[in-house]
């Protein structure tokens, strides 16, 4: 094998075994990090793991909601409809959190029907909008009708 050819082949092998490596350990290092996502059922039956950060999600059994009086802790039941599992919370819950709704609970499993969580997520149907929103485009549709209004009454010469 001719020296160019070598160094050629070499250089490529290098390359290989370095991007080779770097995927391998940036792997290591995400699945460290990833979150991975839970139904009740699937926490229930010993399908996530223990001590570790998971997230599951489900619908607030309603009547299940117990606040402590002197502080933010709450624990609260989720279901998939099948399994139901109990949520801790110590933090302030998010504002469209109620009974009967879909959230999300991020935290550790500290056995098959509890979850202590870290971050609670409660999920809104797709028709919700910010009032902020809502009032703009109410505002600027009455705008509009109101200019609408005006044209028609200058094409009929109500003036």
């Amino acid at each position: 094998m001719k020296a160019h050819r070598k160094k050629k082949l070499i250089t490529i092998l290098t390359a290989l075994v370095l991007l080779s490596s770097a995927v391998g350990l940036l792997l290591f290092a995400i699945g460290d990090y990833a979150d991975a996502f839970y139904e009740p059922t699937k926490v229930v039956n010993g399908e996530a793991p223990l001590n570790k950060t998971v997230r599951v999600g489900g619908l607030v059994v309603d009547g299940s909601v117990n606040r402590s009086s002197d502080s933010l802790y709450v624990e609260f039941d989720i279901t998939d409809n099948q399994e139901s599992i109990t949520i801790t919370f110590d933090k302030s819950l998010p504002d469209l959190f109620r009974e009967g709704q879909g959230i999300m609970a991020e935290g550790k499993l500290i056995d098959n029907k509890t979850l202590k969580a870290t971050k609670v997520l409660a999920k809104h149907d797709e028709q919700y909008m910010p009032p902020e929103i809502a009032d703009t485009l109410k505002k600027s549709h009455q705008d509009g009708v109101n200019k609408m209004k005006d044209q028609q009454s200058k094409e009929k010469g109500d003036y």
